[in-house]
């Protein structure tokens, strides 16, 4: 099986810690190592370093081959320019169908939290070996709930199809991309849903199939890409190429179009989280909601259910706060209530177009 690791996007909600110029995922969220290297760690040693493969923008591959110097070269591919995931997946499914089109690979991201990582890895083994016995098909991989976020994706699912190695399988209904909080509660309640990590296994030549079914003028160019890659021609002929793809996301691409009986969802428990804000964060690390999760030269009074994160050597004190985020950097601090949290992008937008951009 080949892994796929994206580590593309801005991370505008961890904003600002995460900025254009060094992402969130190159960043020590958690402990002394980056996301994408704790994306990494968690596939050893089960996956070769020839298997991995790591997808990003151009302007970040110096610091990736820094912080995973063991990724053989030609396995760091770059977009030249950012135009959404649908592209992005496009072009590294294309570029490992030229060789392995019927190999199975996952596709994974890497800001993400794992902590029951033997479970993942058994995940990743069984779906390797449905793959290999039946390469058209997609199998998702979904976080059971643990409360109605309006911030993540969800999958619905129907009936249980099998269990394989203690896994459960089930139908796959359909995707919805962050619901509204309403909508969330419901999907939390009636047990027909789960959380979408964004985690997928399937082959990379099934994948590309389907874009030449669902978007056909994508394809064309994919296959150009494709045939030039390994050759002096390549860099030319993706910049060229990738610019005139449309910004779509690959839900809207594919997995929305594809029939439902070609997917299968494997329900597991990682005690998953999508650490690429905040809040979350604070989910992921607490053990309860009323524990203040801090880093850094902090010191808190009668505080509670806050995140205070410093990456300076100033001291950050707080008194009474109830909820709140506390990111203090070099140059910026943000101070919000966790909720506030989604209007972080349309303060980095502001930001942006001032004399301050340079912040963002």
């Amino acid at each position: 099986m080949k892994v796929v690791i994206f580590a593309g996007g801005v991370g505008t909600r961890l904003w600002p810690l995460s900025r254009k110029s060094r992402p969130k995922q190159f960043e020590k969220v958690i402990g002394n190592k980056s996301t994408l290297q704790l994306a990494v760690d968690r596939l050893l040693p089960d996956f070769a370093w020839e298997d991995i493969y790591i997808s990003s923008g151009q302007q970040y591959g110096d610091i990736i081959k820094r912080q995973i110097p063991k990724v053989p070269q030609k396995n760091i591919i770059l977009e030249p320019e950012m135009r959404d995931v649908g592209p992005a997946v496009g072009l590294v499914t294309a570029i490992i169908a030229k060789k392995f089109p019927q190999e199975p690979y996952v596709i994974l991201w890497s800001d993400h939290l794992v902590k029951r990582e033997d479970l993942f890895k058994k995940v990743l083994q069984v779906g390797n070996k449905q793959l290999k016995q039946k390469p058209s098909q997609i199998i998702f991989i979904g976080q059971k709930p643990r409360f109605a976020s309006q911030n993540l994706g969800w999958i619905e699912i129907g009936k249980k199809i099998k269990t394989d190695n203690d896994i459960p399988f089930y139908q796959f209904k359909s995707l919805h991309y962050r619901p509204d909080i309403e909508t969330s509660a419901t999907y939390y309640k009636d047990g027909h849903h789960v959380w979408n990590p964004g985690y997928f296994m399937s082959s990379s030549g099934f994948i590309l199939d389907q874009y030449n079914k669902y978007i056909p003028q994508m394809y064309k160019g994919l296959i150009k890409i494709q045939k030039a890659y390994g050759s002096s021609s390549y860099p030319r002929i993706l910049s060229s190429v990738y610019k005139t793809f449309p910004k779509i996301s690959f839900d809207n691409a594919i997995l929305e179009q594809i029939p439902p009986e070609i997917a299968s969802v494997a329900s597991v428990d990682l005690e998953w989280s999508d650490v690429g804000a905040w809040e979350a964060l604070k989910e992921a690390l607490q053990v309860s909601p009323e524990q203040n999760v801090t880093q850094g030269k902090v010191l808190l009074k009668d505080c509670r259910d806050s995140l205070i994160y410093n990456y300076t050597d100033q001291m950050v004190t707080a008194i009474d706060l109830n909820g709140h985020l506390v990111i203090n950097t070099p140059d910026v601090t943000l101070v919000c209530h966790k909720n506030s949290v989604p209007k972080i992008k349309k303060l980095v937008e502001e930001i942006s177009l001032t004399e301050n951009k340079h912040l963002t």
